[in-house]
């Protein structure tokens, strides 16, 4: 089929209606009005499952970043325990700290 038949046919198709009267567009109006979920009070902040600010959530012992090699019979143990993995390497040498071993 010929580019100039293809498009006439596309535009001949009616156009879908991608409208949603329960979730119309946003209007510039709407941005400007928008608050963010941190200035929600915590009442409807708890009303409101998995609406929380962007970012990691802040803690009373923050993590830090690092660059760590670890041997592949490590990784493919942790990694093949599921999601969370990482936090779990942590767990493990927490655990290893807080006993004293070397």
């Amino acid at each position: 089929m010929s580019d100039d038949r293809i498009e006439r046919r596309l535009r001949a198709m009616p156009q879908p209606d991608l409208t949603d009267p329960d979730n119309p567009e946003w209007t510039d109006e709407d941005f400007a009005r928008a608050i963010p979920p941190s200035a929600l009070p915590p009442e409807v902040l708890a009303a409101l499952p998995g609406a929380r600010s962007a970012g990691r959530p802040r803690s009373q012992n923050p993590k830090r970043h690092i660059t760590l090699r670890l041997s592949p019979e490590v990784i493919d143990h942790f990694r093949s325990t599921g999601p969370g993995w990482q936090g779990r390497i942590d767990r493990a040498l927490v655990d290893i700290v807080r006993s004293g071993a070397n």
